[in-house]
């Protein structure tokens, strides 16, 4: 879901806003955070509040080398290491139903992810300072 969100958001064209689509963070993108004030990570969630759950997120040092994944906290705990900065961070996980390899969203995946979709709009305006649609 997070692509799909991404890909929606680029068409808006907002200046000032990077936009990043990978499936798995790595340690590379601490660079990417290092020039960041705010961030927003999006992942699909297998379980959790429907239609999204928004946490914001601290960095951790819980980093495991043993994993093919890492985590955002694990992420943002490397950006404060090797830039000595962290923005501020929040995850958006969107309620997901159905995850075998299908095409497509279910009906209502796709309306959870239209409400986080709108959330992190708000978001935005939010973080710029004005009203969502202004």
């Amino acid at each position: 879901m997070g692509p799909e969100i991404v890909e929606e958001l680029e068409q808006l064209r907002l200046p000032g806003l990077t936009l990043d689509a990978d499936y798995q963070l790595s340690i590379e993108h601490a660079a990417d955070l290092g020039q960041s004030d705010k961030v927003i990570f999006v992942d699909a969630a297998v379980k959790g509040p429907e239609p999204f759950e928004v946490k914001r997120l601290e960095a951790s040092r819980n980093i495991e080398f043993t994993s093919h994944t890492l985590g955002p906290e694990a992420v943002l705990a490397i950006c404060q290491d090797t830039y000595q900065h962290t923005p501020e961070a929040l995850l958006v996980a969107v309620r997901g139903y159905s995850f075998e390899f299908a095409e497509g969203l279910t009906d209502r995946a796709r309306e959870n992810k239209r409400q986080a979709l709108e959330y992190i709009k708000n978001q935005i305006d939010q973080w710029r300072g004005k009203k969502h649609g202004s």
